[in-house]
């Protein structure tokens, strides 16, 4: 089946809506689906290893679609593959990094590329985005290791090439980077006006209260109409630590406070939680008080990373945003976050940027 039919066949079923910007990004990927469906020849001893099919960097705002046709092309291709979040591929090549040097490897980035190259034809990303200098360091050598071990890579990003690792540190060294993704990928926009993930939150409620069965059903259709009702858990490595988020797919993670505020985390695991998912569920949040008055502390700490991070935010809590923290220590400075909390549930958050 092709891409196209498959996408017509999901507008007839009514689950999609036909998009004209979509069905270019289609035929774009239907590309890469075409090439990768050709048998690779059998490498005899004097035949090199075969050139990728080219792959693509799909780039557009959120909620535009783009994960959604990336789960489409995936489907579709029956080559060894593998699909992962960017962030999340990006601590497993750190971690498979640390492991070659402590075996005494020089060039640490060659046994992954290896590791890689023996297992996938066609490696997909959600998301790439590039804002710590390790990363930036890597990319480069990482990627060029793989096209040239025949590996066709799809990715889905915010924004254009050109815009990544903006204003960061020594970005000179990470521009050649960019434009080997301008040679081995092909680059298409997506540029449907119509926000579809702001489209499904602008029909709903975004902050349930009680925390009642049917707050539950509410959360519960809205994971299941953003996420598909996947539920993987999801490692977020901070300064060598693991945190764990209980569910997520495609940018969207859902958690309960307890998870995320009754266990000793920081700013710097709530700043990474923010730098890497687009929309947080978040169940189950009780009143606040003097008797869990380090879980509140955390709760405001999280709650100013996603609002300081442009996260979509969707909750089931025990009260209004001004009545979770009605008096005692704390209280006065809980303001702020009622007020960033009732900001997160306009229609036209996250702002623009």
């Amino acid at each position: 089946m092709t891409l196209y039919d498959a996408y017509i066949s999901e507008v007839k079923a009514g689950r999609l809506t036909e998009d004209a910007a979509q069905l270019a990004a289609v035929a774009a990927l239907e590309q890469v689906r075409a090439g990768l469906a050709v048998p690779v020849p059998k490498r005899g001893f004097f035949r090199k290893t075969p050139d990728p099919v080219k792959g693509l960097y799909l780039w557009g705002g959120v909620g535009r679609g783009k994960s959604m046709l990336m789960d489409m092309l995936y489907a579709q291709v029956t080559v060894p593959k593998q699909r992962q979040h960017f962030h999340a591929f990006m601590q497993w090549v750190h971690a498979e990094m640390t492991a070659a040097r402590a075996r005494g490897v020089d060039d640490a980035i060659k046994p992954v590329v290896e590791t890689l190259a023996a297992e996938i034809r066609f490696l997909a990303f959600d998301e790439m985005q590039i804002t710590d200098i390790t990363d930036a360091m890597i990319v480069g050598r990482l990627f060029e290791g793989l096209f040239a071990a025949g590996v066709t890579v799809v990715t889905t990003s915010n924004r254009p090439p050109d815009d990544l690792y903006q204003h960061g540190l020594n970005r000179q060294l990470f521009v050649p980077f960019i434009a080997l993704i301008k040679q081995r990928m092909d680059v298409h926009q997506l540029g449907s006006e119509t926000d579809y993930r702001q489209g499904r939150l602008s029909e709903s409620p975004r902050y349930f209260t009680p925390n009642d069965a049917k707050a539950v059903a509410e959360i519960e259709k809205l994971w299941h109409d953003l996420a598909g009702g996947s539920v993987a858990p999801f490692a977020l490595h901070v300064k060598g630590r693991e945190v764990i988020i209980p569910a997520f797919h495609n940018g969207v993670a859902r958690a309960s406070f307890a998870d995320l505020c009754s266990k000793p985390l920081g700013a710097a695991d709530y700043l990474t939680l923010a730098e890497t998912v687009r929309v947080l569920i978040l169940t189950d949040i009780p009143r606040l008080s003097r008797d869990n008055f380090n879980e509140a502390k955390r709760f405001v700490i999280l709650i100013d990373a996603l609002y300081e991070g442009h996260v979509q935010l969707i909750c089931s809590a025990a009260s209004a945003p001004e009545d979770l923290y009605q008096a005692g220590e704390g209280s006065f400075e809980f303001e702020r976050t009622a007020s960033r909390l009732r900001e997160m549930q306009a229609d036209d958050w996250p702002p623009l940027v």
